[in-house]
């Protein structure tokens, strides 16, 4: 027992706040690809061979341990899982002999049973009684890693060079599943995560392939990470905030040993994926990482040959990038093996590294405040809301909508109430003479049609109060029993999208054959037809209270259509904006109407009247204006808009087709907050989490929304951290815009897609939980009831369908 020459003392090799060499040695032999081990109290390697050296990460003074035994040379190291033995003898038991070479080597949680993976095959060894438990065959190629489940001790995965991964009960010695061929390139590294029960293995291209482990999901992939795309889109994000920054403020916070990426600088042509180990966020402050949630997300650690990352689990984004060649202080420049630690609670990490090109072996320690603050781009945003929080500025163009509220009326005056008693009397004097035939009675009197003989007696607003007193079951399941299914269209008529009422009782459907529909919520009766576009309605929005329908159209117009006379009331002409009008809502609980021209935001003051002149009735009385206009940061069209019209609310959400996503406040009139590279295509829908008036949530759940992309799935953002939290790519969308819809209790996000299914995701599950069958088309709309757990769908053949819960 000696210790090894060429230990640097500590703090030695500091080279930045970010990352500190602590030691580095030099073994005669070389160390690349090698399974090195880095545990909470010590980190341990192969050094001269066959000698084994333990290194203490608690307190770098402690004399390095040197433990020999071995006749040939180290090829794999691990620690168990059991709590360490301070202040006794160490000694070395030999478990098994003649297994070959063995690449990787795994204790299971309880330590009882070491897992060996030695050419394709796993041997199972008992670690008390030093016997061979079973003899795992059936990889085609040698096995580079092995993984216990944590939560199923009796299962064990592993992953080899011919590309592609095996479940074993080691109990049994049989094998429980076996993937197909994944990948070009071999797999090398392998994870289980406990937390969100997800597999994740990296092959040596820089592809990580994550699986669900959850047993009613049958390992079905969750999503494919390139990490060479998610590290150029991390740089991209990073140079972009920092250029917004001030210059004082960048040469406070630049990192003075630290270089980025040249121009003329040579890029990695892959990143291979050497290790993969836990690691936690969670207690990181929020003054030193930006605006992290409070629940942190998985995240994991990956290594590779020129560096580490930090990848979440949550959104499959980066939430850190570490490049070896940043800090030409290191000793290592390229790495052959590595080993990562991070213990919860503590804002450091230990990364184990050995050298490709040589025996180097060096020990890193890494501030994780600073590595995620790099992602953050070294300041956060003001926080934004949803809800209100202050009163209606007067410079605001809300406030229009304030002013007319609280303007007082003129007092009547005597004259002219006289003339209007006058007025609606006959032209004669006497009362005994019947009439002139000069005037005639009101007409509205005479001839107003009953129209309320399904009423029974009740007035519609006793019908809508007693519709409300139920309320929306939170803990519901979500709909997947196909209910009904109508036909829309005996043509070839698609279904385009689909919305419900407020209250839930009424059922819009857009159709490309210019055509609007309206169903009762259950899909009985006759629908009410709307007819008077010139192109395929495209959107279809319910005024709050449920009186008008709002649709727009291929043509550039939007119309809004009376339910209760079933006809046009307002058609928005085209002179009115330089652009075709794209999208158009109902919003500020109907004081306005909001909709995009081009590259622009219109806020439009309407006023419908539905009456109608006896001799001109082809000439409408409801008349239409703009108010304001806000232009887009970028020159681009704008794709999609949203914003809450349930209650009062400032914001405004814009995609445009430069794949942003742009935050407007209306209440101070300009742009908030502008997402570049929300996905990689132009989003097609925005979809906030608005609740219904038959739930309640907490306030902090209306901040969240989503964004979904052809080919790039559906991302779920904060509006507090302008963060994507979550991101869902289960179901597959290539080529179609297909829609998405929150439910009410804000569980489940339902997507339509191209495989003739629906899905419904979980919000905190990355793959869908449930794949809704019974369509014959693609389904381009979905649409949760406010009121009840259903949900209704559109395709492209024309047909409307209603999932209820089971």
């Amino acid at each position: 027992m000696e210790e090894p020459q060429g230990f640097f003392s500590p703090g030695d090799g500091c080279v930045g706040d970010m990352v500190t060499e602590r030691c580095l040695v030099e073994s005669k032999e070389p160390v690349s690809h090698v399974q090195l081990a880095c545990g909470l109290w010590f980190c341990a390697f192969p050094l001269d061979g066959n000698e084994l050296c333990v290194w203490s990460t608690k307190d770098p003074s402690y004399q390095p341990l040197i433990l020999r035994g071995h006749r040939q040379p180290i090829t794999a190291v691990t620690f168990g899982n059991t709590k360490v033995l301070l202040g006794l003898t160490p000694r070395g038991l030999v478990l098994s002999t003649l297994l070959g070479k063995a690449l990787y080597l795994r204790l299971s949680p309880d330590d009882r049973a070491a897992a060996v993976c030695a050419g394709n095959k796993i041997f199972m060894l008992d670690t008390e009684s030093r016997s061979t438990l079973a003899v795992l065959e059936g990889h085609r190629g040698p096995v580079t890693a092995a993984e216990f489940c944590p939560w199923q001790t009796h299962i064990i995965i592993s992953v080899s060079e011919d590309r592609s991964f095996k479940v074993w009960d080691h109990h049994a010695g049989s094998p429980l599943y076996s993937s197909a061929v994944l990948t070009a390139s071999p797999l090398l590294s392998l994870l289980v995560d406990e937390k969100s029960q997800q597999l994740v293995a990296g092959c040596a291209d820089g592809q990580l392939w994550v699986f669900s482990l959850v047993e009613r999901h049958h390992y079905r992939c969750v999503t494919r990470v390139d990490l060479k795309k998610k590290r150029e889109t991390f740089s991209r994000r990073v140079e972009s905030r920092l250029c917004s920054l001030p210059v004082l403020f960048l040469e406070k916070n630049r990192r003075p040993c630290a270089h980025g990426l040249e121009k003329g600088e040579d890029v990695e042509g892959s990143l291979p994926v050497l290790g993969l180990a836990p690691c936690d966020l969670s207690l990181l402050p929020s003054s030193e990482c930006g605006c992290l949630p409070s629940e942190s997300a998985p995240c994991l650690w990956v290594g590779s040959s020129s560096g580490l990352l930090i990848l979440n689990l949550a959104n499959f984004e980066l939430e850190g990038v570490l490049r070896y060649k940043d800090f030409r202080s290191l000793s290592i420049q390229v790495a052959g093996s590595c080993a990562m630690m991070s213990k919860a609670g503590e804002q450091k990490a230990i990364c184990l590294l050995t050298s490709m090109f040589g025996g180097q072996i060096a020990v890193l320690e890494i501030r994780l405040a600073a590595l995620v603050r790099s992602r953050q781009g070294l300041g956060a945003g003001r926080s934004l809301s949803v809800l209100p929080r202050g009163c209606v500025l007067s410079t605001s163009p809300l406030h229009f909508r304030i002013a007319e509220e609280h303007r007082t009326p003129p007092a009547p005056q005597r004259r002219s109430a006289v003339r209007s008693t006058v007025q609606d009397q006959p032209l004669v004097f006497h009362g005994k003479v019947r009439s002139s035939g000069y005037a005639t009675a009101p007409h509205v009197t005479m001839f107003s049609p009953k129209t309320n003989t399904r009423n029974n007696g009740d007035s519609p607003s006793r019908r809508r109060g007693s519709h409300r007193c139920k309320e929306y079951p939170l803990e519901s399941s979500p709909p997947t029993r196909l209910h009904k299914q109508r036909v829309l269209a005996h043509g070839p008529a698609a279904a385009l999208c689909v919305q419900f009422s407020g209250d839930g009782r009424w059922l819009a459907c857009g159709l490309a054959n210019h055509l609007s529909l309206v169903f009762r919520a259950d899909l009985t009766g006759t629908p009410v037809v709307f007819s008077g576009h010139d192109g395929a309605v495209s959107t279809v929005c319910w005024s709050h209270d449920g009186r008008w329908l709002l649709s727009t159209s291929l043509d550039g117009t939007p119309r809004v259509w009376s339910l209760r006379r079933a006809e046009l009331v307002l058609c928005v002409g085209r002179d009115l904006f330089p652009k075709p009008i794209r999208s158009a809502q109902f919003y500020y609980l109907d004081a306005f109407i909001l909709c995009s021209s081009g590259p622009e935001l219109q806020l439009l003051k309407c006023h419908i009247d539905t009456s109608k002149d006896e001799i001109r009735r082809y000439k409408q009385r409801s008349r239409c204006r703009p108010v304001f206009r806000l232009p887009t940061a970028g020159p681009t069209e704008i794709t999609s808009l949203s914003a809450a019209n349930d209650f009062y609310s400032y914001l405004v959400l814009a995609a445009g087709r430069d794949k942003t996503v742009e935050v407007f406040d209306l209440n101070a009139g300009r742009s908030a907050a502008v997402i570049a590279e929300a996905h990689s295509r132009p989003v097609h829908q925005i979809c906030q989490n608005k609740g219904s008036s038959f739930t309640t949530q907490q306030y902090q759940v209306y901040n969240l929304f989503a964004t979904a992309a052809i080919g790039d799935g559906i991302k779920l953002w904060d509006l507090r951290t302008l963060r994507c939290e979550r991101r869902f790519e289960g179901h597959p969308n290539h080529g179609y815009p297909c829609g998405i819809a929150f439910s009410p209790c804000g569980r489940y996000v339902a997507s339509g897609a191209e495989d003739r299914h629906a899905y419904v995701y979980e919000m905190g599950s990355s793959t869908f939980s449930h794949r809704l069958a019974g369509h014959t088309d693609t389904v381009a709309g979905v649409a949760f009831s406010p009121s009840a757990p259903q949900l209704a769908t559109t395709t492209l053949d024309g047909k409307l369908q209603l999932f209820v819960a089971e």
